[in-house]
């Protein structure tokens, strides 16, 4: 499958669509003891899949743009935040849920997710409009939009609508827990005919039914264009139909926090993919870029 060329002329930005979320980022100092206190390191952070996605991109001089929705008393916080990053925000706001939170405890170099969506379960793919998508090279969506949207009509006719444009399409599935609730075949369905595919290794399984990454990366990349099975220590299992798997390994040498390492990795993919085509050295720069979100607290560059 090979992904669409951009119609009149060269394009080089990108859309992110998805979650602007509030991160509360929990690891304890001491060991957990049920039904009374632990001493923790809690810290506050912006997050959100997509916008940690969108703001690494802007760190990484790509021209892009960020759809999401916030909470009204937020409004100006988080686009402020994202364009310290270099993101061009477009923010819509809900005047009735606040901006969505997510508590991560983190363990070692594990995190657990406690999600609360918030103003992003209120997102609509329509309010993506056609202008932005005809000055883009890729449009990127995480899972949450798939598998948290009341119907899955409006994604696919975002995906439909940017393929028309000659955009390429790419796509995070981002939580194995909810794509197990929505199906691992109604999301496979929903984002049929995407360009890029980045599951982690757990969200492979469950899309699959295999076990190695070899096979996971094999299989789906019989379904899209290119997929990247990213591991948990940043490192990726690259695939493409018909091409031989390549492993690409983990560049990190400092281990702070996981929380938005496979974002990272994305961001640094799609940077230099968008303008190269060349998966092999996209997945390096993916790697690198993860290695550097390693070495930082919360899922976002340092401003």
């Amino acid at each position: 499958m090979d992904a669409p060329r951009p119609a009149g002329g060269f394009r080089s930005r990108v859309v992110v669509f998805g979650d602007v979320l509030d991160d509360i980022i929990v690891t304890a100092t001491t060991p957990m003891v049920r039904g009374t206190d632990t001493d923790a390191l809690i810290r506050h952070r912006a997050g959100g899949a997509a916008a940690n996605t969108a703001a690494w991109l802007g760190s990484l001089g790509t021209e892009v743009d960020f759809v999401g929705r916030v909470g009204i008393a937020d409004r100006h916080r988080h686009a402020q935040l994202l364009a310290d990053a270099g993101v061009a925000p477009r923010l819509t706001y809900d005047a009735h849920h606040p901006t969505g939170t997510v508590v991560i405890t983190v363990d070692g170099d594990e995190s657990s997710m406690y999600t609360d969506r918030g103003a992003s379960a209120t997102l609509d793919p329509d309010e993506v409009p056609d202008e932005l998508l005809r000055s883009a090279a890729v449009l990127h969506v995480t899972g949450y939009s798939v598998v948290h949207s009341r119907t899955p009509v409006p994604l696919r006719r975002l995906l439909a609508r940017a393929r028309d444009a000659g955009v390429a399409v790419s796509v995070d599935p981002g939580s194995s827990g909810f794509i197990d609730r929505f199906g691992a075949e109604a999301f496979l369905e929903t984002v049929q005919g995407a360009d890029l595919l980045f599951p982690s290794p757990a969200e492979g399984r469950l899309l699959t039914g295999l076990d190695t990454e070899h096979e996971i990366a094999e299989s789906l990349a019989g379904r899209f264009g290119v997929v990247c099975v990213v591991r948990d220590d940043g490192g990726a299992v690259l695939a493409r139909h018909g091409r031989p798997v390549v492993d690409v390994a983990t560049l990190a040498t400092r281990m702070v926090d996981p929380v938005g390492a496979g974002d990272a990795f994305v961001a640094g993919f799609i940077d230099s993919w968008r303008t190269n085509r060349k998966p092999g050295v996209a997945a390096r720069r993916g790697a690198r870029a993860a290695a550097r979100a390693f070495a930082v607290t919360g899922g976002r560059p340092p401003a």
